[in-house]
């Protein structure tokens, strides 16, 4: 009887092959593992809004990248933006009537208002940083930010009022300070608890003054104020709603012209 050959197997592979089987199996399990748990980065990649909810994209203008006011403006809605600028109306004045303690910065190129519910302490022409969202408050364009976003530095520039006719209060001068000049056309109106309405005409057409108050209290004094005094006014350049107009932030930004 003819028997067919084979390779002998030495006693040492014989006990090793087991132990080598079982690292096989362990290597081929890590590997699948890790190939389970790889995600491709065009897979499903989290899209949150600049506010923190999940939208569609990321809005944002870039990580605290300063751009200029008017960068920021010209984005939509929704989008984070950082800005600086030299305050031009100080923290919570206008209270009464927007029910938030915000105040307004410009740069060279131009303003904007900040919304906030935190109590921020620092004067005017101070400089500040903001990061914030971008929105609207009443058709007010502004930045909405927590205290967190908001950085006051030392030292700061005044800024000065820009020359204005009445009639050309609109969209491209809001968020400016402002400097308008003419005559009071209507008696002035309590619009209390939100503050008072005086109206002004230069002749190219009526623009309302919107003086809010502090402590019930208008922060310009329009008392002996008449239809026909001639006035000269600074204030920001404001909207509410419809209506553009100029708000006075303290006492000195309304003089009665001889």
């Amino acid at each position: 009887m003819r028997i067919s050959q084979q390779s002998p197997t030495s006693p040492f592979f014989s006990f090793l092959a087991p132990i080598l089987g079982g690292f096989v199996l362990v290597a081929t399990a890590c590997t699948g593992g890790a190939a389970d748990d790889d995600t491709s980065g065009t897979s499903g990649t989290e899209e949150t809004s600049g506010t923190g909810e999940t939208s569609g994209t990321e809005e944002t203008s870039g990580d605290a990248e300063v751009i200029s006011i008017a960068q920021a403006r010209a984005q939509s809605d929704g989008m984070t933006v950082t800005v600086e600028g030299d305050t031009t109306v100080a923290p919570g004045t206008f209270n009464s009537a927007t029910g938030e303690l915000g105040f307004a910065i410009q740069d060279p190129s131009g303003g904007i208002y900040i919304k906030t519910s935190d109590a921020m302490d620092f004067p005017l022409d101070t400089t500040v940083q903001v990061t914030g969202v971008l929105g609207q408050m009443n058709q007010l364009r502004v930045i909405e930010a927590t205290a967190g976003d908001i950085v006051s530095f030392d030292g700061g520039q005044t800024v000065a009022p820009m020359d204005a006719a009445t009639g050309d209060i609109d969209e491209d001068l809001e968020g400016l300070l402002v400097k308008i000049s003419g005559t009071v056309s209507q008696e002035l109106e309590d619009d209390s608890p939100y503050g008072l309405k005086l109206h002004v005409d230069d002749g190219s057409g009526e623009i309302q003054v919107f003086i809010h108050l502090v402590d019930e209290v208008g922060v310009i004094d329009t008392t002996g104020l008449t239809i026909g005094d001639s006035v000269e006014v600074v204030g920001l350049v404001a909207q509410y709603e419809e209506t553009y107009e100029v708000a006075p932030r303290h006492a000195a930004d309304l003089v009665v012209l001889p």
